[in-house]
């Protein structure tokens, strides 16, 4: 007899989000990899096993937990880490912090996407038995190398240039994504292309979005483009035009774009941040400014073999967290969760 799961979520209902990424990736990953073991519903009214709930909506929060259901809850977020991404009156965001925390309390287990969130949790309240550390996950058949031929009409429809170094950049247009160092490196590098894909998922509660959405409409060099939010089945096209991806976020989770950009055997520039340290190990190039950053790109646009390196590098981040690491991971943890309830 299969265990059942119903997925709750609406982190696909806005097109740009590393959330909704990271939640399409999972479901299908047991939908597909581990059907022999589960039988997975999404956002229905039936009675499952395990209510598996994606994201904080508040019609979501009496489905998490009742005697007979286990509440699994994903923490792709700290209440620490909204801080640089929406912008809200001091009290309305101080309430919201209340109630994600109140949510994830509330749920019998955590899953958190970076081991570096177990510390701030526990000291949120929640019991270190009741958060388990699962990595994203990215397909291999969504995301992978194209040919040389491909990558050149995308460019031409793009009006990319073909003799140009190309720095590719993914993400919400927010303050907490360095989309400004971003701007600044472009301007300090008129020699390569600099690309960003993504906008404005949540509108006017963006945080910096009135001066972001400025230089979106008008950037400051003829080197720097906005593409604005790309559908996630296009964004392997994007991430075969880009030589590199940069990605100078202040803070992070564990950015889905960078699982996608390394199965393109792309080299990554990131700001030195702790989070990644333990999940990316030293398989990328760290800058903490602008300088650093400039500086980076262009040894890697100019040293064909720290190039090379690097792409290798990539490819080692992509075979970690490979389809069959990750199923497992979710198979034993389901399957355990299930059985200790029923157990006892």
């Amino acid at each position: 007899m299969k265990i059942t799961i119903n997925m709750l979520s609406k982190a696909d209902s806005v097109d740009g989000q590393g959330v909704g990424s990271a939640y399409l990736e999972q479901v299908a990953l047991v939908k597909e990899e581990l059907s022999e073991f589960f039988e997975v519903y999404v956002n229905s009214k039936k009675k499952t096993d395990i209510v598996h709930v994606h994201t904080v909506n508040p019609s979501f929060y009496r489905r998490m937990k009742n005697k007979k259901t286990i509440g699994v809850m994903y923490c792709h977020f700290l209440p620490e880490t909204l801080d640089g991404s929406i912008k809200l009156p001091k009290l309305a965001f101080y309430v919201f912090k209340k109630y994600v925390v109140g949510f994830y309390k509330k749920a019998d287990y955590l899953v958190v996407v970076n081991p570096i969130f177990i510390e701030p949790l526990k000291k949120l309240g929640v019991k270190e038995e009741r958060i388990r550390y699962i990595p994203n996950y990215v397909s291999s058949e969504q995301f992978y190398p194209l040919p040389e031929d491909e990558v050149a009409v995308v460019k031409e429809q793009y009006k990319i240039p073909n003799n140009k170094f190309v720095v590719l950049g993914c993400g919400q247009v927010q303050t907490r994504k360095g989309v400004m160092d971003f701007v600044e490196v472009a301007k300090r590098s008129p020699d390569k292309m600099f690309v960003w894909c993504g906008g404005f998922s949540f509108a006017g509660i963006t945080d910096g979005a009135k001066e972001l959405k400025k230089i979106m409409e008008n950037p400051p060099c003829s080197n720097l483009i906005f593409l604005g939010i790309i559908p996630r089945d296009h964004m392997n096209l994007m991430f075969n035009v880009a030589d590199c991806l940069f990605m100078p976020s202040f803070n992070e989770l564990f950015p889905m774009s960078i699982l996608e950009a390394v199965r393109s055997n792309k080299p990554v520039v990131l700001r030195d941040l702790d989070l990644y340290k333990d999940i990316l190990w030293d398989n990328y190039l760290a800058g903490n400014n602008v300088d650093e950053f400039v500086k980076l790109i262009d040894n890697l646009a100019k040293d064909k073999d720290l190039y090379k390196t690097y792409q290798e590098k990539s490819k080692k981040i992509a075979d970690f967290y490979s389809k069959e690491h990750v199923s497992k991971i979710w198979k034993d943890f389901y399957t355990e969760i299930y059985q200790k309830k029923h157990n006892n």
